[in-house]
């Protein structure tokens, strides 16, 4: 599958958030406080930060839009945590009434899970969520392998089986089940490599989303774009050094900051 060449603009950095559960108190570093997740929101609207779909990032890197709103920025979300249904989703529906536009975020699934353990979003809350104005739901392959150890312990046939089968089982689930086109990627645990990201794009999807402390540009690689993952260690004021050294290129965020262990 061929891409048309980047724009000839100047870059645009634009700062792709992850996160993963939400609660009331930080039951572990992956799950993000409620009242954070608010402060993160109002950081973002005091900023003057635009989160746009990650398909109108794509668009943008593919030369098909010329450029983006001023001070872009992409939400997403892994896993299909239920508490994105119960905290998250809520909270940027406020977040849309208050301001008066959409707030637009990806949520990468892994379908193994959904409706089968206490953890995760039913069906039902998925189709109420894929209803609302800017949601997006994506895939996170089938159920979540670590690709990197399952390339080392199988045979390179038996791996490629493995893995197109769970990209593709994955997205045909989705599609399936909620009725909408599924093309776009979250690596589990952000881990790729070139041989899996040849094989995303050959069956069929657009882009990949991996980890990284960095924000995308028009040189991202298409299939392991960078995320900053948000954890709740992840201060308003971190937040906003993240967000202004992106919308001033050239001021690039120090090496320090809550990547921490790698996502479930």
């Amino acid at each position: 599958m061929g891409f048309a060449a980047p724009p000839t603009a100047a870059p645009s950095p634009v700062p792709i958030l992850v996160y993963h559960r939400f609660a009331d108190r930080a039951l572990d570093s992956m799950t993000v406080r409620s009242s954070l997740f608010a402060q993160h929101l109002a950081t973002l609207q005091t900023l003057g930060a635009q989160p746009i779909p990650l398909s109108q990032w794509l668009a943008y890197r593919r030369g098909e839009l010329s450029q983006l709103p001023e001070r872009a920025v992409v939400l997403s979300a892994d896993d299909g945590h239920l508490s994105q249904f119960q905290v998250m989703a809520p909270l940027l529906q406020e977040a849309s009434q208050r301001t008066a536009r959409a707030w637009p975020i990806s949520l990468f699934i892994y379908p193994s899970a959904i409706s089968k353990v206490s953890y995760a979003m039913t069906w039902a809350q998925l189709r109420t969520l894929s209803r609302i104005e800017g949601f997006s739901l994506q895939s996170h392959s089938y159920w979540h392998p670590h690709f990197i150890q399952e390339r080392r312990r199988l045979d390179a046939a038996a791996f490629d089986r493995f893995a197109r089968q769970q990209l593709l089982r994955s997205r045909e689930l989705l599609q399936e089940r909620l009725g909408m086109a599924v093309d776009q990627l979250a690596w589990p645990f952000g881990l790729s490599d070139p041989g899996l990201q040849a094989l995303a794009q050959e069956l069929g999807y657009q882009i990949a989303l991996g980890l990284g402390q960095s924000a995308a540009t028009l040189q991202s690689p298409l299939f392991d774009v960078p995320r900053y993952l948000a954890l709740d260690s992840l201060s308003p004021e971190q937040l906003a050094h993240w967000l202004r050294a992106a919308f001033a290129p050239g001021q690039a965020p120090g090496p320090s900051g809550p990547l921490g262990p790698s996502p479930s």
